[in-house]
Order: structure tokens, then sequence, then C-alpha cells
């Protein structure tokens, strides 16, 4: 089963017209984006660097995460509301593009990954007694991270 008719319904949708017509609208919708993806790094950031044992260390972990969490779910929501007109905009394109593939696919692992696995390990404060466990989870977190900037930043190329 192919989804190209539906990224190409996606593509000759109303919204996705008008944002290719205008000049400046993409530009300011991108630039929100981009605003989203900065403010959930920096919330993802701060508590996998306490993981990782390189910043706040004594900060507890879980009050950290339970902190930055409002932050990451904000920015998620920019993120999410500001990525689809994005993609109806140029959905044809992305069908196509290697970089959206691996950028979906790092969006989805990241995000059931931040919200059951990460999020237990940070509320339990299983870092603890289990560093290495926290090490863990920091990287697999900022390593799909990583995935998802990377492909969003190359889908404009490919």
């Amino acid at each position: 089963m192919s989804l190209l008719p539906f990224f190409q319904w996606c593509y000759d949708s109303a919204i996705g017209e008008a944002i290719r017509e205008s000049t400046w609208v993409f530009p300011v919708i991108e630039a929100a984006h981009l605003l989203g993806l900065g403010l959930t790094i920096g919330a993802v950031l701060i508590v996998d660097l306490r993981l990782l044992g390189v910043g706040l260390r004594r900060q507890p972990v879980a009050p950290l995460a339970i902190a930055a969490e409002p932050w990451m779910l904000g920015s998620l929501a920019v993120m999410f509301s500001s990525g689809i007109p994005l993609f109806l905009s140029e959905a044809t394109k992305c069908y196509y593009s290697f970089p959206f593939w691996v950028k979906m696919t790092c969006l989805l692992l990241v995000l059931v990954f931040t919200f059951t696995f990460r999020r237990h390990v940070t509320r339990a404060d299983l870092t603890a007694k289990r560093p290495l466990l926290g090490r863990v989870t920091a990287l697999i977190s900022l390593g799909l991270w990583f995935g998802v900037a990377w492909g969003g930043r190359w889908i404009g190329f490919s």
C-alpha cells in the first residue's frame, strides 16, 4: 500500500497551496517550528545532561524532569502545530525525501521512548542507584533527537 495518494492529497490541500503561494508564510511557520525545536532540545538537554552527570549534579533527577516537562510539552505543541502546515506545503517532496523518513521515524521512536521508558527512569529517579541506566537513557534520547534535527535540517536539501 502506497502512501503517495495521501501525500498528494495533503499537497493539494487549500492550506498547502496557500502556504506555497505566499512569500512570507512558509518562513514564518518554519521560524516557529525551529523555535519549538530549540525549546524542546533545551528541555531535553537539561535533563539528559543531568542523567549523563555533566551538569546540575546536586539537583535530583526527578524534580528536574518534572520541572522541564511543561516546557517540553509546550514546545512539542508548537512543533506539531507548525510542522503539519509545513508538511502540507511540500508533502509530495517529503514522500520522496529520505531525510523526511529519518525524521519521522526518529520522532516516533523518541516520543514513545520519552513518554515511556525515559519518563519512568527520571520520575522514579532510578539513576541514583544505577547511574549507567541514566547515561544510557540520556544517550538514546539525545541520539534520537539528533536524528529528528538532522532529518529536519536535511529535508530542505533533498
